[in-house]
């Protein structure tokens, strides 16, 4: 009688194939040995040692902007020169609107507004054609020219009723600034040359010289006309 190997020959030769050799287990040996070293070396190389090179560059060449570009006086924190803030009193620049938000206190769950929140940087994402974005708009129109004191079919600069992309632009533009001047040099009873003269100083060229326009940091200004001490109000208080 035939051995059963003999009458199946092909399902003994996959037996045979499938049945591990002392080759094939150090094949795999080496190939998971040789896996893991690349995964510690790349581990190493991109997970500390170009993270601590990048660092340690930064802080040697950029320290102001590697540390967040923060604005400090008396040794107090006033905020960032790349963050916006808000000011809403008549004696101060207004800062370009902001559309981010913030979990709401008496709803678990919900948003709300909650200005210049450089925790959740973001716009609206409402269309051009979206009824709220066009009420918003609307209505930021109408409180800027109340505010600035202009005519009703007066050209609003648009960046002082639309937000950035991040909602948290800490500038304006110039034409934007230029309207504002006027109302700030009253309220603090200074000339428009006075004022004029702490914009300029305040305005940032086109990175380069080639990209953006040039623009004012509201929070630098703001903080360059307090230091007039005119009048004895803080930054601080105005912001919300």
């Amino acid at each position: 009688m035939k051995s059963s190997s003999s009458l199946f020959p092909s399902v003994s030769a996959a037996v045979d194939m499938a049945t591990p050799t002392a080759s094939n287990s150090s094949s795999w040996g080496q190939l998971v040995g040789s896996s893991v070293r690349a995964a510690v070396v790349v581990m190493l190389v991109t997970g500390i040692a170009y993270p601590l090179l990048t660092t340690g560059v930064a802080q040697a060449l950029f320290p102001q902007a590697a540390n967040g570009s923060l604005i400090v006086l008396d040794g107090q924190i006033l905020g960032s020169a790349l963050i916006g803030q808000q000011f809403e009193a008549a004696s101060y620049f207004h800062s370009r609107p902001s559309a981010t938000l913030g979990p709401d206190p008496a709803q678990q769950g919900a948003s709300m507004a909650s200005p210049y929140n450089a925790a959740a940087s973001g716009a609206s994402n409402q269309g051009s054609t979206h009824q709220d974005l066009a009420e918003t708009v609307a209505r930021r129109v109408t409180q800027y020219r109340m505010d600035n004191g202009m005519a009703a079919g007066a050209a609003v600069p648009v960046d002082a009723v639309t937000a950035s992309a991040s909602g948290l632009d800490p500038h304006i533009s110039l034409a934007n600034a230029a309207l504002q001047l006027p109302r700030v040099a009253r309220e603090r009873s200074l000339t428009h040359e006075r004022v004029q003269q702490l914009l300029s100083q305040s305005t940032e060229q086109r990175t380069l010289y080639l990209l953006g326009e040039p623009r004012v940091n509201v929070l630098q200004l703001n903080l360059a006309l307090d230091a007039l001490h005119q009048p004895a109000v803080s930054a601080g208080a105005a912001k919300e």
